[in-house]
């Protein structure tokens, strides 16, 4: 009996293709968004975890200079002394426009580090290490690295190993001061001694440098990146969301449609409990078979975002990723389970409304659009509740975490009110219209509303993210712009090769009359995060352009007495400091915040202070970057006359514009990912209008032979038709605007500053919200023009049948 039972109910699907195809490409859609997503978010940690784990290497006991003062002479000394040391260099270059952070260590008595030696026998080893110890040297990189930078390297041999992380490289200290033109410095001195020094020895040390049990590394980048791989977790689920609205609906309305198939099953002996198996059965087989579309999809879809995703990380937090993506067994069971149990989820409230109508009641369009009806003040109800949630969590539970808990409640509550909202607003709109057929139309938009409930609560989700999401990136953009005015207020930059050249061009320049403003700046190891301190000049471009957000008064004169300190917003709000306040800095700095400056897209904190003050604490900071303020018409001959006096690289010396248009360019890359998760999250919630329309056609019918026996021809029907599925949008619309404009404040107020640690204005954008409510328009008119068409090409005698018999 069971057997046959399956039998007859999967017949269904047989009568019913397009039905069946609706449901398993929306189930498969809505794998593919959330898998794809999983998988690039399983990509960028499985790199932040290399990268971490690579740094970790390093993070030795040793000993270092707090004031970046460290010396060959230094570690010479201290050999000599007693002390079992390894020496070891960092740094930063730029090469092929490409941003590499290389290491140098003695390769012969660091302890092993995987990278350094890759996984090898004795006898390639020893050649791999005879190869990097040789004139020139030899530096290992990942091969993506490589690829990128290896023909801006003639003078170091290239080594690929995947054990390197990608945009890192080592290589012997030898090569690597030479690369970086550091011959003198150092930045750590491995301790290979047996436990702790003696209490003698520590005594012994220089002044200016100290003993650490561990290192300091860098930020953790997966901590970094964290709010951000949860926004993209958000805009996956938002999309595996929207895709179950068109799940849902499809699965409740073959579930009434067989209705009169259940009745005579159960008539035939058929168990109630082995009617719900039959039925989880073939729910199973069709999530099963979505499953495997959704993850081929969700691939390919995974492929082609991750770039855009590398450069979004690079771009806001300068970590790497490699682009190759890998297939892990994580994400792949992620999407399977994540298709059942949205399967389940979708056809729940299908189960739950079988279980409670009467099963020998006569299948009914009306009745389960009665059914829907009554659930509308229940929604709005616990819509209402979840907005109340939403609204605590921000002012009781506060920072990143309550801040999502707000988004969640407030999407899924105002969605819930929808209906209850649309089915009053239809009402207001049928009692105002006085003509019998415009009083129709709204009335026909009530007794289609339960039906399309789903797919209008799936567009007003969708519209209201591609807002405040999109407030969200143009009021960045904006700021943004603004900021770069500020802050690139020179006309001209330029970067010596060493800093031999740059105090002979900081001569040569200052000969000529020009105003010079170095760029000079040392980076400080803080125990809660790195500090790059900078060192300006008393002059009217920092005091007429810095962005300054709070600064005391005759805040310039001030810092030019080396009375104190400016930091970033980032470095305030890490550090929790206001005007005033002190810093926590090492002896002999200044430490008075005298004013807070915007410093938008810097994961790391800043500060500025006087130029003496900055040479007198670091009097070997990097003298090689110079801003110069000169009349634009006068820049093309003194890049000439620079070229010829200094033998300069033309990418060396870099105009304003250029720069500006450079940072534009990154800007626009950066949120790459996020306009196409915008438009697929839109497109997902068009095509659940669309299969909401399409699927109850044929119940239509009944509303639509009445009215063309009394006189209003097909032609009227269609466009009427179209008419109301183009104000159903247009409401769903208008009700999702301010849904987005409190999702874009909280993205900007609280989302925002709690994860990167600065705030953005709010500005509004009303031409891209006309652009949004004209999308979502169009794709209800394409949605509405197959029904219509089907109602203009219908046979009479099909609108005849209505009045045959009771449907």
């Amino acid at each position: 009996m069971t057997r046959a039972a399956l039998v007859a109910l999967l017949s269904h699907w047989r009568q019913h293709h397009f039905q069946l195809g609706v449901l398993i490409l929306g189930l498969a859609l809505a794998t593919a968004l959330w898998m794809a997503v999983q998988a690039i978010n399983t990509q960028a940690r499985s790199s932040y975890a290399k990268a971490e784990g690579y740094v970790q290497q390093f993070d030795m006991p040793g000993l270092v200079s707090p004031s970046n003062s460290l010396r060959v002479s230094d570690y010479v000394a201290l050999k000599r002394s007693g002390w079992a040391l390894s020496p070891m260099l960092e740094g930063s270059m730029r090469r092929a426009g490409q941003s590499i952070d290389i290491i140098g260590v003695d390769l012969l008595t660091t302890p092993r580090i995987s990278g350094a030696v890759p996984s090898a026998t004795e006898a390639e080893a020893g050649e791999l290490l005879l190869s990097m110890l040789r004139s020139p040297g030899g530096l290992l990189m990942h091969p993506d690295t490589a690829a990128a930078v290896s023909e801006a390297f003639p003078d170091a041999r290239i080594h690929l190993t995947t054990e390197v992380p990608n945009g890192r490289a080592i290589g012997d200290i030898s090569t690597v001061s030479r690369l970086l033109d550091e011959p003198e410095k150092l930045t750590r001195l491995i301790y290979l001694g047996q436990g702790q020094p003696s209490l003698t020895a520590l005594r012994a040390l220089p002044d200016h440098i100290q003993f650490e049990a561990t290192g300091t590394s860098p930020i953790d980048p997966g901590s970094l990146t964290e709010s951000f791989h949860l926004n993209l977790t958000a805009f996956g689920f938002l999309s595996f969301v929207v895709g179950l609205f068109i799940v849902q609906g499809t699965v409740g309305l073959a579930m009434e449609q067989r209705r009169g198939l259940f009745r005579t099953l159960r008539c035939l002996g058929l168990p109630f409990r082995n009617l719900i198996l039959i039925l989880v059965i073939e729910i199973s087989i069709i999530a099963l078979t979505s499953a495997c579309i959704g993850l081929i999809i969700g691939y390919f879809l995974a492929t082609a975002l991750l770039p855009g995703v590398a450069v979004t990380l690079s771009g806001l937090y300068g970590v790497q990723v490699e682009n190759g993506l890998t297939v892990r067994p994580e994400w792949i069971l992620s999407g399977l389970a994540m298709t059942l149990l949205g399967a389940a989820i979708a056809s729940g409230y299908a189960f739950f409304s079988l279980w409670r109508l009467p099963i020998l009641q006569a299948p009914s369009t009306q009745a389960r659009g009665q059914q829907i009806l009554r659930n509308f003040n229940g929604w709005a109800l616990t819509g209402a509740g979840l907005l109340g949630l939403g609204c605590l969590s921000l002012l009781l539970w506060g920072g990143l975490n309550g801040g999502f808990v707000f988004l969640g409640c407030i999407l899924l509550g105002t969605a819930l009110l929808l209906p209850f909202c649309l089915w009053h607003i239809l009402r207001i709109g049928q009692s105002l219209t006085p003509h019998p057929l415009g009083h129709w139309l709204w009335a026909d938009a009530r007794a289609q509303l339960p039906g399309l409930s789903l797919a209008l609560m799936a567009l007003m989700l969708a519209l209201a993210t591609n807002i405040g999401v999109g407030t969200m990136v143009s009021s960045f953009r904006l700021t943004f712009s603004e900021w770069l005015d500020q802050r690139l207020a020179s006309e001209l930059y330029v970067t010596a090769r060493d800093d031999t050249q740059g105090a002979a061009l900081l001569h040569w320049l200052e000969a000529r009359g020009l105003r010079v403003l170095p760029i000079r700046s040392q980076v400080l190891q803080q125990p809660d995060g790195q500090i790059t301190i900078y060192g300006v000049r008393d002059d009217p471009t920092y005091r007429d352009n810095w962005p300054m957000l709070e600064a005391q008064p005759k805040v310039w004169d001030q810092l030019a007495d080396g009375q104190g300190i400016l930091v970033s917003e980032q470095l305030a709000r890490r550090a929790d400091l206001s005007l005033g306040d002190r810093i926590v800095l090492p002896q002999g700095w200044p430490n008075r915040v005298l004013g807070i400056y915007s410093d938008y897209g810097n994961p790391h904190g800043q500060a500025i202070v006087s130029m003496p003050q900055l040479l007198r604490n670091a009097p070997d900071a990097p003298n090689q970057r110079f801003g110069l303020r000169i009349d634009p018409s006068d820049i093309p001959v003194l890049i000439k006359e620079l070229q010829q006096a200094f033998n300069l690289e033309r990418e060396n010396i870099t105009e304003q514009g250029k720069i500006k248009a450079a940072s534009k360019r990154v800007f626009d890359q950066t949120f790459r990912i996020t306009d196409s998760l915008k438009l697929l999250t839109l497109g997902v919630a068009g095509f659940a209008i669309f299969t909401s329309l399409a699927t109850l056609w044929n119940q239509r019918l009944p509303q639509l032979g009445p009215v063309w026996a009394m006189g209003v021809s097909r032609r009227t029907l269609a466009m009427i038709d179209i008419l109301r599925s183009l104000l159903m949008a247009a409401l769903t619309a208008l009700l999702a605007l301010p849904l987005g404009l409190v999702l874009s404040w909280a993205l900007l107020v609280v989302i925002n500053t709690e994860a990167f640690g600065w705030r953005l204005p709010v500005y509004l954008f009303p031409l891209d919200w006309l652009w949004l409510t004209s999308l979502s328009l169009l794709a209800a008119l394409l949605a509405a023009l197959l029904p219509a068409w089907r109602l203009f090409r219908l046979q009479l005698s099909e609108l005849l049948k209505v009045f045959s018999s009771e449907r």
